[in-house]
């Protein structure tokens, strides 16, 4: 069982204001340059990234675009 805070009247001790280490919302989002393209997959691909993305509450191009971009880090660090 979970011990409980408790909570009683009068101040609550010394206070010291922390640092802002956040960053601003526009450096929480890494974009990359991306580029169009148009490819033929087989459909039995296809429809199990649809049927997986679903089940993740995703978009299964985000999920393809993901393996691509898994695969290219991982033979560029061989070469």
């Amino acid at each position: 069982m979970k011990s409980r805070t408790k909570y009683t009247e009068g101040p609550a001790g010394e206070l010291r204001v922390i640092k802002d280490f956040l960053p601003p919302p526009d450096q929480l989002i890494l974009k990359e340059e991306n580029v169009k393209v148009t490819i033929a997959l087989k459909k039995s691909s296809v429809d199990f990234f649809k049927k997986e993305a679903k089940k993740h509450h995703t978009s299964y191009q985000k999920m393809i675009r993901q393996v691509v971009d898994w695969y290219s880090l991982h033979y560029r660090k061989r070469a």
